[in-house]
């Protein structure tokens, strides 16, 4: 049966802690909202390691009382916590909660396509950089240090669930320049006026370098 937290309690604490970047980076977890999203990462096999439900959402997604006897820790709170631990206006009342995942820029770089967002503020434009990355056959994607957080809520949404299959790294622009260095992938930057790519650029692994929103390249 599901367990029942307060809105003072340490357990409902370390929840909304994950609404920000320094709460993810402490407990090494992030969480996301709804059916939709908690379906994907489990196509994915990613581990739930916890479910946080209204009573509203327990009734709609059976989902996760299956869950509840499969043994992943399912606690019952209110709609006044559930909307103090989304950053959505109208709260789902389903929150689950996964380990954050990265891998290091030698796994990333082995694969044949790897995107890097250099410094990217905009959560949204990155879930969608995700989302299409993975549609067109990217292998992982690196987060530049300075720029937006991988798990941040909107990147995670956004993505649709691309972040739970993508393997990803943070790293500054010299640790990505030290990991690409012979024999590491072709990196290419993408700007409006630059050349156009030739098919032959990707005879081998190649990494794409999207800019900053307003900066481009020069951020």
């Amino acid at each position: 049966m599901p367990i029942q937290i307060g809105g003072h309690s340490d357990r409902a604490g370390r929840l909304r802690d994950l609404l920000t970047s320094r709460g993810r980076s402490d407990q090494g977890r992030f969480a996301f909202e709804g059916p939709t999203l908690l379906d994907e990462a489990l196509k994915s096999g990613v581990e739930i390691l916890e479910i946080y439900a209204t009573e509203r959402a327990l009734q709609a997604h059976p989902i996760v009382a299956r869950m509840d006897a499969g043994g992943t820790d399912v606690f019952l709170m209110d709609e006044r916590i559930a909307a103090k631990t989304s950053d959505l206006e109208t709260p789902t009342g389903l929150i689950s909660v996964a380990k954050t995942r990265f891998a290091s820029l030698g796994e990333i770089f082995s694969g044949r396509l790897t995107l890097i967002l250099a410094d990217l503020n905009d959560p949204r434009n990155a879930g969608t950089l995700l989302r299409s990355a993975e549609a067109f056959g990217a292998t992982s994607v690196v987060f530049g240090r300075f720029g937006i957080d991988p798990y941040h809520p909107k990147v995670v949404r956004g993505s649709m669930g691309a972040i739970f299959r993508l393997p990803l790294a943070v790293a500054t622009a010299d640790e990505v320049q030290n990991a690409a260095a012979t024999p590491g992938p072709l990196v290419l930057g993408l700007t409006a006026d630059g050349d156009p790519i030739r098919p032959a650029d990707f005879a081998g692994p190649v990494a794409l370098v999207v800019g900053h929103e307003r900066h481009g390249l020069g951020a």
